[in-house]
Parts: structure tokens; C-alpha cells; sequence
């Protein structure tokens, strides 16, 4: 695979996905979004990939939005169809086996906003905005927006930002509990790296086992969501990360996690 629109590397077990259309701010098209997912897919596959970054190409965006000029011609099926596509490549990323950290550099608007909110974590640069205008255009989001927004800030505060369409600051967005940390420009990507390096120092069933619990859990009835809950634990208990774990605490050393 020989991407087009977006860069992937893979350091000290860490794959970072940087979205390159800086002359458009990083706009979502097709060709982008069909780009992102065969990544992702294929970063699923590699065991020597422990997590993710996600980031866009310049400092003054992350994702503008969709592309505006591919929007425009959109009928009712292909625009349900665009809409079912984009929200398949987010959900992969929210469901990745590992955790995946948004690296907001610049704006986060629309679909770049829906994109983020997919990830597991958000770090934001100061200089970062966030929104979902897509009520300025006769639209509404169409990629996951109106369902993960309310379930991360609360229904009030993601009505007021989908029908307004405003753009908030990132300290905002750290005020409502959009992103977990707002850091000086420049510093956004090593932020996102530092915090997946802690993380992926834990036991990676722990890890992978926590995200799934979440993911799931959060659309469950409450008894529903506590069986699923102890189901994990179970199986975590059953692990050798937990003899391993529990071991290395008892004998006051650093334990050394396999993944199994």
C-alpha cells in the first residue's frame, strides 16, 4: 500500500498516522477516508503495534472537515451511503484492540471533530478549535457526530454545539470534557506519545479489555454492562498478565507483560 493522502510510521511499537492534504487543511474525501481505513486495518494485524496516533499535516489543522466539493452533488442514497462508509472507518478506529490517541494540532471541525472523538484519547494544542458546523450547510454529521458528541460531553452541551455550529477553543474542550489535555503548540504529537507510552507499559489484556468495556458497555443497560464487566475480569483473571502482574507486585519489582 502506497498511500496518497496520509503518512505511517512505526516507532517503539507506536504507529503514527499523519493525514497529508495540508493544501485543503487536511478535508476528508473519499479517496482519504478509504486511505485511513486500509491502515488501520493493516496496523490491526501487526502485533509489533501497541497503539495509535493520529495527527494531521501542518499546524493549523487537524481535519477542516469533509470536502465540501464532494458534498455537494450528494443525493439521498449516495449520501446515506458516504455517511454508512465513514461511519465503518471510525468505528474500526474506536474499536482498535489498542488505544488510539487524536493529536489535535489545529482545527477540528465536522467530520475532523467526528474523527477525534473516535479515538480513544484527544490531546489538543492550544491553538486547536473544535466544532460541528454542519448545520451552516443544510447538513447534519453524518459520521458518528450526533451520537459520540452527547455521549462524551452530555446532551445539553452537544445540542448547543450541533445546532448552533459554534467553534470552541480547546480549552473548552477541555472544560466539557471533550479532550484530556491541551498542550503548547508544537508539542501535541509528543504529548499524544508520552501518554500511549505509559500506557502501553500496563498489561495489554488490561488495556485492550478496558477499551472493550467502555466501547460496549456504554450502549447496555447497566446489568448488562456490570456482566460484561465482570466477564472481562474474569478472563483477565485467568491471564498470565494478571500472574504476572499480581507476582511482580508481591515480589516488589517491575512486572514484564506478554499480551496473553
Amino acid at each position: 500500500m502506497d498511500p496518497k493522502n496520509l503518512l505511517f510510521q512505526v516507532e517503539d511499537g507506536i504507529g503514527l498516522i499523519t493525514l497529508n492534504r495540508p493544501e485543503k487543511l487536511n478535508a476528508l474525501n473519499g479517496e482519504l477516508l478509504r486511505e485511513l481505513d486500509a491502515v488501520v486495518q493493516e496496523a490491526e494485524k501487526r502485533e509489533d503495534i501497541l497503539g495509535l496516533v493520529i495527527t494531521g499535516q501542518g499546524e493549523k489543522a487537524f481535519v477542516a472537515g469533509a470536502d465540501i466539493a464532494e458534498l455537494e452533488p450528494l443525493e439521498t442514497l449516495d449520501g446515506r451511503d458516504t455517511a454508512v462508509f465513514g461511519q465503518a472507518v471510525f468505528s474500526r478506529i474506536e474499536s482498535f484492540r489498542a488505544p488510539v490517541a487524536a493529536a489535535v494540532n489545529g482545527f477540528a471541525l465536522g467530520g475532523g471533530c467526528e474523527l477525534a472523538m473516535a479515538c480513544h484519547l484527544r490531546i489538543a494544542s492550544e491553538a486547536a478549535r473544535f466544532g460541528q458546523p454542519e448545520v451552516n450547510l443544510g447538513l447534519i454529521p453524518g459520521y458518528g457526530g450526533t451520537q459520540r458528541l452527547p455521549r462524551l460531553v452530555g446532551r445539553c452541551v452537544a445540542l448547543e454545539l450541533l445546532l448552533t455550529g459554534n467553534m470552541i477553543t480547546a480549552q473548552r474542550a477541555y472544560e466539557i470534557g471533550l479532550v484530556n489535555a491541551v498542550v503548547p503548540p508544537g508539542e501535541v504529537v509528543q504529548a499524544a506519545l508520552d501518554m500511549l507510552r505509559t500506557i502501553i507499559g500496563k498489561g495489554p489484556l488490561a488495556v485492550r479489555y478496558c477499551i472493550e468495556a467502555v466501547n460496549q458497555g456504554s450502549q447496555m443497560p447497566m446489568d448488562q454492562a456490570l456482566y460484561l464487566e465482570a466477564t472481562l475480569f474474569g478472563l483477565c483473571c485467568g491471564s498470565e498478565d494478571k500472574r504476572e502482574g499480581t507476582g511482580a507486585f508481591l515480589a516488589k519489582r517491575k512486572p514484564e507483560f506478554k499480551g496473553r
